[in-house]
């Protein structure tokens, strides 16, 4: 299998070096602007395997010259150019997976794709990242061993192991990404409907060994295809994890308008927008740099099967990798879009068109997959008789 990784960031390059470990895997091509870091990588990872390559992701032509190399592309290019990367792998006749991200109407549109994927037989998955991505592949895993799903319950997050004051988080992706989390609103399901409810809002406590108890509130975009997958369930809801006090913290930030897109003030004649101020404030403060992060999740399935209650329990904690740098959210999100790649090119994923996550990947490989670097997905199960 030939893969090519469009994107020598953080993700990656983790993505990256984790197909090289692959017997199957005969060559992976690192593709990116600026190839400085990523011939360095290479360097580190001294493996005839992985080749660097020029990319300039707004040339149509160069996307396409370099997507044409692969059997399996991993897009782990900024989300603007997700809908693109698709469309040109379709005509390419390869298979394609991205890390999803905050953008309206992406998503839909790739998967809007399936009909013209099943006549090219290429497969196409969308939002392989944590959120969504892992939560998606997980909970799809637990829903398909019951009769009737009647809830689901999603709680993941990405946190200092050492918080810090004053916001007790430090952020690995774009502060814009985190802005627009905490102020779109949030979809869940509630008796059968799908409703609107404010990030930032329903805040409750949630229990975690070694983290103590932490805080769980509605943030935007991490459902992405859930509610409509199960739309025909009683209640869905996703939740990001933090520690105590975040929430209530930054909702003071969005009331003052703050994290507003539009929101400008003048200042000695000059106009600034605020998000602008409050994005270069909190960098400095929020940066995660040497610091050690965790990735912390418990996502809760509950229905029944065969005259029983059951209720599937899945806790992860993951931390990040001292001997390699590499942070917990890297490993899990690379590690995620990289294992789907890998069963697509492999064969175990062989359903062609455009599929969401939670449809087709197979769970109990993937959670193995993960296992074995260092991604511990822990499931337990609760079994009630139905009454007589």
């Amino acid at each position: 299998m030939k893969v090519v990784v469009l994107g020598a960031g953080l993700m990656g390059k983790q993505a990256a070096g984790d197909l090289i470990q692959n017997d199957e895997v005969e060559k992976v091509f690192l593709a990116d602007l600026d190839t400085e870091k990523a011939v360095a990588f290479k360097q580190k990872l001294d493996s005839n395997k992985l080749e660097v390559i020029h990319l300039d992701a707004k040339d149509e032509q160069s996307l396409r010259a370099v997507i044409e190399k692969a059997d399996v592309v991993i897009n782990a290019l900024f989300y603007t150019f997700n809908v693109k990367v698709a469309e040109i792998a379709l005509e390419c006749g390869v298979h394609a997976v991205d890390l999803g991200g905050h953008i309206g109407g992406a998503t839909d549109a790739i998967l809007e794709l399936h009909e013209k994927a099943l006549e090219q037989g290429v497969t196409l998955i969308p939002d392989l990242g944590v959120a969504p991505g892992m939560i998606n592949i997980i909970t799809g895993y637990g829903a398909g061993k019951l009769d009737r799903v009647n809830d689901i319950k999603i709680l993941v997050g990405g946190i200092p192991v050492h918080p810090e004051p004053p916001l007790q988080y430090n952020h690995v992706f774009s502060l814009d990404g985190v802005f627009d989390h905490y102020t779109d609103p949030s979809h869940v399901l509630r008796d059968g409907k799908l409703l609107e409810v404010p990030s930032l809002s329903e805040i409750e406590h949630v229990e975690f060994e070694e983290f103590g108890e932490l805080e769980a509130f509605h943030t935007s975009g991490g459902t992405s295809t859930m509610t409509e997958t199960f739309s025909d369930i009683d209640n869905l809801e996703y939740k990001t994890l933090r520690y105590k006090g975040h929430a209530e913290k930054f909702q003071l930030l969005v009331d003052l308008g703050f994290t507003d897109r539009n929101k400008t003030v003048e200042v000695e004649g000059q106009k600034v927008k605020t998000r602008d101020v409050l994005r270069e404030v909190l960098t400095p403060i929020t940066v995660l740099g040497d610091k050690e992060d965790a990735v912390v999740l418990r996502i809760t399935i509950s229905g029944t099967k065969n005259n029983e209650d059951i209720t599937f329990t899945y806790n992860m904690v993951t931390k990040k990798d001292r001997q390699s740098g590499v942070t917990a959210m890297a490993r899990a999100t690379a590690f995620t879009i990289s294992v789907v790649a890998q069963m697509i090119g492999a064969g175990l994923i062989d359903k062609r068109g455009s599929y969401p996550p939670e449809l087709i990947v197979p769970g109990d490989a993937y959670i193995r997959e993960m296992a074995k670097r260092g991604v511990e997905i822990k499931e337990t199960v609760q079994r009630t008789a139905f009454q007589q």
